[in-house]
């Protein structure tokens, strides 16, 4: 019989145990990572490499699009904010386009770190707790 992964079940537990807050946050770290590696993909002229990376920071793109509850004036222009980034990570990889990948990774930490900010004033407001653990992924209507 097989043993399982203790280092995966541990990322599971520690997925399954994060706030829908904390797993936005996930998200956002994962996209910046992924733009990251893009953009030194496209340094190195490795476009197997670009493409998979910009291809994932645009799954998770979509994937705050749909979790995203447009129901106020602020929902609504963050997922115009949202669809900007997919159209340059878009133009990014079909282009080569250092640039706009600059402008998507910027506002794309802009974002993140507005949510971290968000997490550490609830938990302030809630727990008088400060700390905010690493990463999260969700959508953009995420309750704390």
């Amino acid at each position: 019989m097989a043993m399982k992964n203790p280092y995966a079940n541990y990322q599971q537990k520690s997925i399954q145990t994060k706030s829908p807050g904390e797993l936005t946050l996930m998200l956002y770290d994962g996209c910046l990572k992924f733009i990251r590696r893009g953009a030194k993909a496209i340094e190195e002229n490795n476009i197997e490499e670009k493409n998979s990376n910009l291809i994932k920071a645009q799954n998770i793109i979509r994937e705050l699009m749909v979790t995203l509850k447009t129901d106020t004036a602020v929902a609504k222009n963050m997922m115009q904010m949202y669809d900007f980034i997919l159209s340059r990570l878009i133009d990014a990889n079909t282009h080569n386009d250092p640039q706009a990948l600059k402008e998507a990774e910027q506002f794309v930490a802009d974002f993140r770190d507005t949510w971290k900010e968000v997490i550490k004033l609830d938990r302030q407001q809630r727990h008088g707790v400060s700390r905010v653990a690493g990463g999260g992924a969700g959508g953009g209507a995420v309750r704390l």
